[in-house]
């Protein structure tokens, strides 16, 4: 079974203490999207930038990362059909993992057919609970995928909301995107609301932020403020920069306050606003570039850490 999870460039300015300067973002209207732009039916169609890591100078990427890209394999399972001997750049048989390629001019093919690279798609879902962020096809309950039929394309959910939870989740084609927003080292911040049973003890506020002894490790903490407490209940604002299996459930239940319900709220710059359950939107090219700057940051606050401070 899936495991489920909760979850210096070139130029860029630096304020006092060292820290990352937030970049200025463009100009939006009244919706957030960039004055002048072009929509279509169910959103803005953008083609970003190649993310960092994934190719060169000259623009030629990794063979197992465009056969990926084009939606033959995952590149783990790339890697087994090109040691096999599968795959042909140029009319040549390679056999070399490490073997880079133009997308735009190199001839690729796999048993013989031409591989084409799929277009890179961004998508921001505002997942209801109940439905899971599996692609198994014999999977019997609604999957996220499921509410994105006009989208062509390889699609895969960036991390995963488990059964009961609901919110934000990225959906995309792009996996070397989907490591840069999952991956503690890049640590992208994720905000969630989150109802526990019980009036939350200062004690265990300070113990959920500095870390829980879970079965697989220690969690790195998290950043935890009170929103509304109440005899019975407690409303908090909770944000992560891992991942861990269901972490925000079993940090809380291990505390003693079991979790009544828990959406995701944030993602880097990304909220809920304008998005109903069920409904989702392709992501602006300056959202795309904006997530992927947070992450090349590593450690750069967003605006979901200031909220917390």
């Amino acid at each position: 079974m899936a495991r489920r999870h909760e979850d210096r460039q070139p130029g860029q300015r630096f304020a006092r203490g060292g820290k990352p300067a937030r970049p200025t973002r463009p100009k939006t209207d009244r919706a957030g999207a960039p004055r002048r732009s072009q929509r279509r039916a169910q959103g803005l169609v953008v083609t970003p930038a190649v993310a960092p890591g994934t190719g060169t100078g000259d623009g030629r990427v990794r063979l197992n990362h465009f056969l990926a890209m084009s939606g033959v394999c995952s590149r783990r399972a790339a890697d087994g059909l090109i040691a096999g001997g599968r795959v042909e750049v140029n009319g040549e048989l390679v056999r070399e993992l490490g073997t880079r390629v133009d997308p735009q001019h190199d001839d690729v093919r796999f048993d013989g057919n031409r591989v084409q690279p799929e277009k890179p798609v961004y998508v921001l879902f505002n997942k209801p609970p109940g439905v899971v962020c599996t692609n198994a096809r014999h999977e019997q309950k609604k999957r996220v995928v499921d509410f994105l039929p006009q989208v062509r394309g390889r699609l895969f959910t960036v991390g995963r909301l488990d059964l009961d939870s609901e919110g934000l989740i990225l959906v995309t084609n792009d996996g070397s995107f989907a490591l840069a927003m999952t991956h503690p080292r890049f640590g992208v911040p994720k905000v969630y609301s989150v109802l526990v049973r019980g009036r939350i003890e200062q004690r265990d506020l300070g113990k959920a932020r500095g870390g829980v002894w879970l079965a697989e490790g220690p969690t790195t903490g998290m950043q935890v403020r009170v929103e509304r407490a109440g005899k019975e209940r407690t409303m908090l604002k909770v944000t992560l920069r891992e991942g861990k299996n269901r972490e925000i459930r079993r940090v809380f239940a291990k505390l003693g306050y079991p979790v009544i319900d828990l959406k995701r709220i944030r993602i880097g710059d990304l909220n809920l606003h304008g998005l109903k359950p069920g409904a989702w939107r392709f992501l602006q090219l300056h959202e795309v570039q904006r997530l992927r700057e947070l992450a090349s940051a590593g450690t750069a606050p967003g605006p979901a850490q200031e909220e917390l401070e």
